[in-house]
């Protein structure tokens, strides 16, 4: 993992440039375009989000204008486009899970962590944001844990508290 700063032109490793091959290999020729997805993934991977110095690059792997990239990295939630923390909570915000606490979580994330939602605690380990839909809206609050999407039901403040923690000391 690099900490890469916006101004900051992203520089890609021989390895990374090796799993970007590997990726592109799997698609016909004239279809390449259809790596983008996995090749943004990779980049986040690497870097924890996804900075527009790497989508130009992105594009120009591709051979690809810079745009189709944006379109896409904007499009998905799941590609980051500002720094965040090692552990990016993502907390359903949708109404099943606001109807048995989920800003009460997000509350308690913010007073737990010191930071607002979007922003990144001083270590560097922590960001969260609220997130439509997970998908569990019987199990709500919910949360998953970017970049492995690790996924936590039936919230509770406490509940919070012990993840937190366990994640401080992994």
């Amino acid at each position: 993992m690099l900490k890469v700063e916006e101004q900051t032109p992203v520089q890609f490793s021989s390895e990374l440039l090796a799993k970007f091959d590997d990726v592109k290999s799997r698609y016909p020729e004239g279809k390449q375009k259809s790596a983008l997805l996995p090749l943004l993934h990779l980049v986040q991977a690497e870097f924890l989000w996804v900075p527009t110095s790497a989508m130009d690059k992105i594009a120009e792997y591709l051979n690809i204008q810079p745009i189709e990239v944006y379109e896409v990295a904007t499009f998905y939630t799941m590609y980051f486009l500002k720094p965040q923390g090692k552990f990016a909570l993502e907390v359903c915000r949708t109404g099943p899970c606001c109807l048995v606490g989920a800003e009460k979580i997000l509350d308690h994330l913010e007073n737990k962590l010191g930071i607002k939602e979007g922003e990144v605690t001083a270590d560097g380990l922590f960001s969260f944001r609220g997130v439509e839909c997970l998908a569990a809206c019987g199990f709500g609050p919910v949360l998953q844990i970017s970049p492995e999407y690790t996924f936590y039901e039936n919230l509770t403040t406490e509940s919070v508290d012990k993840l937190i923690e366990d994640l401080k000391n992994k």
